[in-house]
């Protein structure tokens, strides 16, 4: 992982720590970055051991590709899901027909008009 970091910006930013941090203190804070860096290097080396472990031979087999979240750009998705045609049945088969959907207002007035209140024995 780069982080698009160049040599350049790494002097800029060592010019501005030397600067903020003080050139007393700063190899102590550079050290301690270093440590930080490689704790974190080793915990997710540990990381993958541990799922290569526990996947066994599958590891090496998966394409972590797939899983990579920055892959799924909705817009993309709903696009190809609208441009999908059906492989079956027949066009009258796969025009839905539309759903009416009851209001909350019309519930009621169903339910005052003498139809008893729905009743679910599995639900206490």
């Amino acid at each position: 992982m780069s982080f698009g970091l160049t040599i350049e910006k790494l002097l800029v930013i060592g010019i501005i720590a030397l600067f903020l941090i003080g050139p007393d203190r700063l190899p102590a804070y550079s050290a301690q970055f270093g440590r930080l860096v490689r704790q974190l290097r080793d915990m997710a080396s540990g990381a993958k051991d541990r799922m290569r472990d526990e996947l066994g031979p599958d590891f090496d087999d998966m394409d972590w590709k797939k899983l990579d979240p920055r892959q799924y750009d909705p817009r993309r998705i709903i696009r190809e899901a609208l441009q999908e045609s059906p492989t079956t049945g027949s066009a009258a088969e796969t025009v839905a027909a539309p759903v009416v959907m009851e209001s909350a207002y019309q519930k009621r007035k169903r339910l005052k008009q003498g139809t008893p209140a729905p009743f679910d024995p599995d639900a206490s």
